[in-house]
């Protein structure tokens, strides 16, 4: 079993910066890749970016260049920065952990709002 806790969601202006958290506990050996997902209303959860044990990183293109997904050492927390914020970043973020077998534990979620 993992459990996954998000944070750091909020209000922030077009063009501005957030920082979410994922505070990761449980089995944590049994991990291979931890990420963050969104679902804006009206459309399917998709993949923001990911972060897999053998250091390999995935982004969505919408967010290349402004997003950043970090990890510390242990695994206990994971990160996104995110940087020049538009509307469109608007959506429920939703911190997820694929354990070897695949099987996926999922967060809460955090709502990030972009809005003036």
């Amino acid at each position: 079993q993992v459990q996954l806790v998000e944070s750091g969601g909020g209000l922030v202006q077009p063009g501005g910066s957030l920082r979410l958290s994922c505070g990761v506990s449980g089995r944590l050996f049994t991990i291979y890749a931890v990420g963050w997902y969104r679902q804006a209303p009206g459309k399917e959860r998709e993949l923001v970016a990911q972060t897999t044990r053998d250091d390999t990183t995935n982004y969505a293109d919408s967010v290349k260049g402004r997003f950043t997904i970090s990890r510390d050492n242990a695994w206990n927390t994971v990160f996104l920065q995110m940087n020049d914020l538009k509307t469109e970043d608007t959506a429920v973020y939703y911190c997820n952990a694929v354990i070897y077998g695949a099987r996926m534990y999922w967060g809460q979620g955090t709502q990030v709002t972009v809005s003036l």
